[in-house]
């Protein structure tokens, strides 16, 4: 009964505020506003793709109700919507024939509110959405995290459909005796074929291929450090990571109380075909650092981030780690012999003072995005950090539009190239939400936008960042307890396949093992 008489409330306000909207045509109804409704999110000017799934906002302007009318400029198809609280939810069936009859062209959103005490309709100014005709991938995966400094008690790998609001666990860490789960790393988009990393009594790499959970442990007795920052090359036989011994340091300085470092870093290329490690060599391994792997897709060119080593003990101060500055650079790889060119400078970072991050190549080969911060190799704790993006053929750089005063970091590209995502903490400095970006063949760009939730007032309310967002272009086949099962795999130990140098920061002394 009381389900009946919402339902029968919800009607009659329907009614009588376009029975309002029909009389206001008389002089001075209704009373317009110069100016665009304030809405959260703020979804004005943003470009969308055309399977994006609703645009729920809420409005923050005052008032007893108020209506929302979308229509396509192309047709002039229209969805009304009328709220009694602001909330704009809009039917997903309707959504999507408006996102079709939009295609390449926009939606105008007109809103108006109403001030029942004195019968007042306010009507704003008009705002539009670009629909772009690209398509978006279909999910968007990444994990769900507390943003602090060592609590991994609740973590999730989550799946979402960026078409709708469906939204599955791949693994959660409750049910793997709360292990670490971090770095998952998809091979071509492909939700068939990735790989997730998990650290603790369960620890090791979870290959993830046609249905088959392998585990494996890459780490061989000359690594310093596990694999970390995966990437995989295109063919899906190698692997390239980098092998870290991470270290943090706290400090009393309100403005910078953690910062996140490397003692050591190299880089290594797993052989899934021969279940071997391959060290990436350099001419000198002691006095630089090498980390952040990542393949151009044709999967010729391996970048990476490469700095001179100015720290010399594991508690360093914080001057010694801000003079680190991470310079993007490459080697041509050649998969028949597993070896390695030259390093070749692309981007110099360390000669503005600044350090690079995050290299991700557009997968039509033409775009490279970074992460550009003051110092350093973590930039998710550098509110600078910006994302730049420099272009593979005029070799010219920008910073991207999208950036803001916070945090800008963890992006990746859809299979089109015509999608970027990346982790922003614009919201409360704290923690991260999830933007996607439209950018065209030649770098341009829309106007950024965050992941629509069904309850458009959810990241004002919730704690965990959306940490390494990746698009996949379907769903990932696997749920918490098929993955919780293969954690009794005994480890599948990887051979060496080169000499690897181990080397000592604190004497130099460098060690090649064969084992």
């Amino acid at each position: 009964m009381g389900l009946r008489k919402l339902m029968l409330r919800q009607l009659l306000l329907v009614i009588g505020f376009f029975l309002i909207l029909k009389c206001s045509n008389d002089p001075g109804n209704p009373v317009k506003i110069d100016r665009k409704p304030d809405i959260l999110p703020d979804y004005t000017g943003v470009t969308i793709p055309p399977n994006i799934a609703p645009m729920n906002f809420s409005i923050l302007e005052k008032g007893q109700s108020f209506n929302v009318i979308a229509t396509s400029r192309l047709t002039g198809y229209q969805v009304k919507i009328t709220s009694s609280d602001g909330m704009i939810h809009f039917p997903e069936k309707r959504w999507r024939k408006l996102l079709k009859e939009s295609l390449g062209d926009s939606i105008i959103f007109r809103i108006y509110s109403l001030d029942k005490p004195v019968n007042k309709l306010v009507e704003y100014n008009s705002f539009a959405m670009i629909v772009a005709k690209e398509k978006i991938d279909a999910y968007l995966v990444y994990r769900l995290i507390l943003p602090g400094y060592y609590s991994w008690s609740d973590i999730k790998i989550v799946q979402r459909s960026t078409e709708s609001f469906s939204v599955h666990s791949i693994i959660e860490n409750q049910i793997i005796e709360k292990n670490c789960a971090n770095c998952h790393s998809f091979n071509n988009n492909n939700p068939a074929r990735f790989m997730i990393h998990v650290r603790g009594s369960l620890g090791g790499t979870y290959f993830v291929e046609d249905g088959k959970i392998t585990r494996t442990d890459p780490k061989i007795d000359a690594m310093t450090g596990g694999a970390t920052y995966p990437s995989w090359h295109p063919g899906g036989r190698f692997l390239a990571f980098s092998t870290n011994q991470v270290k943090q340091s706290f400090y009393s300085d309100s403005a910078k109380n953690i910062e996140v470092f490397d003692l050591t870093s190299s880089l290594v290329l797993y052989d899934r075909k021969n279940n071997e490690i391959v060290n990436i060599t350099e001419s000198d391994t002691i006095k630089h650092l090498l980390t952040f792997p990542s393949w151009s897709p044709d999967g010729k060119y391996l970048y990476f981030c490469k700095a001179l080593q100015n720290i010399n003990s594991s508690d360093p101060e914080l001057e010694q780690i801000k003079n680190t500055h991470y310079d993007l650079v490459r080697k041509s790889f050649d998969p028949e012999t597993r070896t390695f060119g030259e390093t070749e400078l692309v981007y110099n970072a360390s000669g503005l003072n600044r350090s690079a991050s995050f290299p991700r190549i557009s997968p039509d080969g033409k775009h490279l995005v970074f992460t550009l911060a003051d110092y350093g190799t973590f930039p998710i704790w550098h509110r600078e950090a910006d994302l730049y993006m420099f272009d593979l053929k005029s070799k010219s750089v920008k910073r991207m539009d999208i950036n803001s005063n916070e945090t800008e970091s963890y992006h990746s590209w859809s299979l089109n190239s015509n999608w970027l995502v990346f982790s922003s903490k614009r919201t409360d400095g704290r923690s991260a939400r999830p933007y996607i970006v439209y950018v065209d063949s030649s770098g341009n760009q829309g106007k950024e936008f965050v992941l629509p939730q069904e309850d458009p007032s959810l990241y004002g309310r919730m704690l965990e960042s959306f940490n390494i967002p990746e698009f996949v272009n379907g769903r990932v086949e696997l749920n918490p307890r098929e993955f919780a099962k293969a954690t009794r795999q005994k480890p599948l130990k990887a051979r060496s396949g080169n000499p690897l140098i181990t080397i000592d920061i604190l004497t130099g002394a460098k060690t090649n093992s064969l084992k």
